[in-house]
């Protein structure tokens, strides 16, 4: 077998492959998890039924490299778990090792269909979702379709329901619509996603124009800085990803990435001006849902840097590290004392900073190194902006041994993974730029250019 992934994109897809990325994708929106025991769930188990449907179908695609570097991941875990303190909580950490063992191979199965995808198709299946949650949830405005929302809220999740709609109409003037998920912070951050994968995946020439038009949409049905993420992600392509336009290509992604900034700035000074309550209630401590999300998780992180520099509390061990948190929430002159929470898994929700509080500084970077290992083995090179992607999504996200954070990684690494992937030349010949565009055409030879990725 080859050793990237991408030269094998010849092979397409079929229509049962895209119904099962989507599958994926609404399984990390909805994230309905199946309990296996009471304390032991299953996390987005329509996602994992799908993406372990999809490893099997991409199983001839899988290289003994690959295998390798994702065994190395799964064995730094193993050892910082071993490694870490208090055994008592060792069964706990080999659950959160399954957990995230199941979620990396879910994203592993993602990345090895969407590389072999049609762009075109893609564009259209991000965009498409796009705008469905864009209507549902101006929908949701109107009772019958508020009622069949919340109906199916209920049933579908076991805890975690947000019921802070009063909190709504003081920091955005309305209530924010859920949309059949568990809190509208799912909503904003689907949509984020799936707006910067349509920016990734789109050939249109009036890709920036009409990503403004959707994130500025997103800020009026469905309000939240979450939807901004995908603002700055975009951005950041500009400068992180590989030059798209050949010749010339620096001033001209200078020009783009500079009218992209300037764009960002602009949806920044709206976005200060309709979160300007929220804003207000950041600045004067009065904002649980910021300190819960951002603020704590991080000053937590680096209290564990001290306390446990080598392994962190253990994966998934917030039972362990609760009074460590405790103590580091009183001490810390943002957090009120008339917040109230019932477990510490439910206020540590930026899974960055949760990388940190789980691995420690050490074993942290040694996993960090482990999965950049293994993005490399799967023909992954501009892993800077994979890496800056996941970290930005992360502060408007927890669950780190969920599915959902490793395909943020994985899905952005398939999309960006056409711009690099080169074949190398036969033994002999000129050395020439060959590669595979999105159909698994040879163009020959290859000049860099952002429009013949399709």
């Amino acid at each position: 077998m080859d050793q990237h992934s991408g030269s094998r994109e010849g092979a397409g897809l079929g229509v049962i492959d895209y119904a099962l990325v989507f599958a994926v994708f609404l399984g990390i929106y909805l994230e309905v998890a199946i309990m296996l025991s009471s304390s032991v769930p299953i996390p987005s188990a329509l996602a994992g039924a799908a993406g372990l449907t999809l490893i099997w179908r991409r199983r001839d695609d899988l290289t003994s490299r690959q295998l390798a570097a994702f065994l190395a991941i799964v064995l730094v875990l193993v050892l910082a778990s071993l490694a870490a303190p208090d055994l008592r909580f060792l069964p706990k950490r080999m659950t959160g090792i399954i957990q995230m063992t199941y979620s990396l191979v879910i994203a592993f199965a993602l990345f090895m269909t969407l590389v072999k995808a049609d762009r075109r198709i893609l564009a259209r299946l991000f965009f498409s979702m796009c705008v469905t949650v864009l209507i549902g949830a101006q929908l949701e405005s109107f009772a019958w379709m508020r009622a069949m929302s919340d109906g199916a809220r209920q049933v579908l999740y076991r805890s975690g329901i947000y019921e802070s709609d009063l909190r709504d109409l003081i920091f955005y003037g309305k209530v924010r619509p859920k949309l059949f998920t568990s809190e509208p912070s799912a909503v904003t951050f689907s949509f984020a996603l799936y707006a910067l994968a349509w920016f990734l995946t789109t050939a249109s020439r009036y890709r920036l124009a009409i990503f403004a038009v959707l994130i500025g949409a997103g800020q009026l049905v469905i309000p939240g800085p979450t939807t901004l993420l995908a603002g700055v992600a975009a951005g950041a392509s500009y400068f992180l990803l590989p030059d798209r336009y050949g010749r010339n290509g620096f001033s001209r992604r200078l020009g783009f990435g500079t009218a992209a900034v300037l764009a960002l700035g602009v949806l920044l000074v709206v976005g200060s001006s309709l979160y300007s309550e929220r804003l207000d209630a950041i600045m004067s401590g009065r904002d649980p849902s910021f300190f819960y999300r951002v603020l704590g998780p991080a000053l937590v992180a680096l209290r564990v840097f001290v306390e446990h520099p080598l392994t962190g509390i253990g994966l998934t061990s917030e039972a362990f590290g609760a009074e460590l948190a405790m103590n580091v929430f009183v001490q810390s002159p943002q957090y009120s004392s008339a917040w109230k929470f019932e477990k510490f898994s439910d206020v540590l929700t930026n899974y960055f900073w949760l990388h940190w509080i789980y691995l420690g500084a050490v074993f942290g970077s040694l996993t960090l190194i482990a999965v950049n290992v293994w993005l490399r083995s799967l023909g992954v090179r501009a892993v800077v902006y994979c890496w800056a992607v996941w970290a930005l999504f992360g502060q408007a996200s927890g669950a780190y041994v969920g599915p959902k954070t490793w395909i943020v990684l994985l899905m952005i690494a398939a999309l960006v993974h056409p711009l690099r992937q080169a074949i190398r030349p036969p033994s002999g010949q000129t050395a020439m730029a060959y590669r595979l565009n999105a159909n698994g055409v040879v163009q020959l030879p290859y000049t860099p250019n952002w429009r013949s990725i399709r």
